[in-house]
């Protein structure tokens, strides 16, 4: 049986191929998760259609994260927080704080989109990547200072 994929499964391809699979592995386990579409002829231009549709979508939304980007290019944000003895910091700065922080500047950032691999528990300066796109990205400086 042949199938269109609709997600990427590493044994078979990737989103758009066309595979053949056993109708067993397609009807009980590909279709019922949304893997992959039966490859018939109505259903190669109904996806031909979504993926033009999808690509339309996905340039439009990285030219508006690439003017985003012109505008967060010079930014950074202060965060004051409360310290201890030694300089170290009650609690941390999350992805959240940041994100809170330049909302508070104006520009709207999702905690997703900041990229901090760990919490930051010290005082200090930090570069800290933001993903607006997955093509497209922006280094920020946060300040950390104490209260």
């Amino acid at each position: 049986m042949e199938v269109i994929l609709l997600e990427m499964l590493a044994p078979l391809g990737s989103r758009g191929d066309t595979v053949k699979v056993k109708p067993g592995y397609a009807r009980n386990y590909l279709f019922p998760r949304k893997l992959a579409i039966p490859a018939t002829p109505s259903n190669k231009r109904v996806f031909d259609e979504q993926e033009r549709t999808l690509e339309r979508r996905d340039v439009t939304e990285m030219r508006q994260a690439k003017e985003k980007a012109e505008k967060l290019a010079d930014v950074s944000c202060t965060i004051t927080v409360q310290v201890g003895e030694e300089e170290k910091l009650y609690g941390s700065v999350t992805a959240l704080d940041i994100a809170r922080e330049l909302s508070n500047q104006g520009f709207e950032v999702d905690k997703r989109q900041v990229l901090l691999e760990e919490p930051i528990k010290k005082i200090g300066v930090y570069t800290i990547d933001i993903r607006l796109h997955r093509e497209v990205g922006v280094p920020i400086k946060v300040w950390v200072v104490k209260e």
